[in-house]
């Protein structure tokens, strides 16, 4: 089997294996949140998720089911659909979750996330184990600046979510309804990754600029993505990145 080692798809002898061969374990931490009436509430779920799947399938690694509800951006607004839980609540589940898996032989914990909101982050780094380490890895914390069209601007269903969804799941986007926030320069700082974020009532979910996402700028961004991490966590070259 050369595909990604999903846990939830495993026999227990085939898990005992696999993580005895390599005693690490990827663990999506997603979202079910607005990002604007064009995307999914799940993007953030579908972007990690086939993150997770491609790094497991080169490198060995098995991934664990994604935690799919995260800690929100408050909304000025009520949005239908979007569901968030506690910081406590998060960690607490993490703590439950990594000390199993823990004393299973897992070893490293790459927690990978693509939701920079300052409470979420914060239950993701705080997460205790007795031994094993454990990385947070937001994707969304990389300099993108190099492959956008407008670098430094807000990014939650922006050009950034827009363009990987268009280029991973293309038939859940909804172009025609996709509506550029553009906030004024003094308050972008508040809504870059990292900082708190509260959505103005003038979004329908989305910050930034969705409109000009294109499919093949998503492709960029995700294999800029997927190469940092190749790089930075499994130590592997740029040059052999797969096609």
């Amino acid at each position: 089997m050369r595909g990604p080692l999903r846990l939830k798809e495993m026999a227990p002898d085939d898990a005992r294996l696999a993580i005895a061969a390599n005693p690490r374990l990827i663990v999506p931490a997603a979202t079910c949140a607005h990002h604007g009436r064009h995307l999914p509430l799940g993007c953030d779920a579908l972007i990690v998720e086939r993150l997770a799947d491609d790094l497991s399938a080169e490198f060995r690694i098995v991934t664990a089911p994604t935690i799919a509800y995260g800690v929100n951006a408050d909304a000025a607004q009520t949005l239908p659909g979007g569901a968030s839980v506690r910081r406590k609540t998060l960690r607490r589940l993490l703590n439950d979750l990594l000390l199993d898996w823990e004393k299973a032989g897992v070893e490293e914990f790459l927690v990978l996330t693509a939701h920079g909101h300052a409470p979420h982050q914060e239950a993701l780094s705080t997460v205790v184990t007795d031994r094993a380490r454990v990385r947070v890895i937001d994707i969304f914390s990389m300099d993108l600046d190099a492959v956008l069209d407008s670098p430094g601007g807000p990014i939650h269903g922006g050009e950034v979510d827009t363009s990987l969804m268009l280029y991973l799941a293309p038939h859940l986007v909804r172009m025609d309804l996709a509506r550029d926030c553009i906030l004024p320069d003094r308050e972008r700082q508040r809504y870059r990754r990292g900082t708190r974020m509260i959505l103005p009532g003038a979004s329908d979910g989305s910050v930034g600029e969705p409109t000009r996402a294109t499919a093949e700028k998503g492709k960029r961004i995700y294999e800029f993505i997927r190469g940092r991490i190749r790089e930075r966590v499994f130590g592997a070259g740029a040059e052999a990145t797969p096609a």
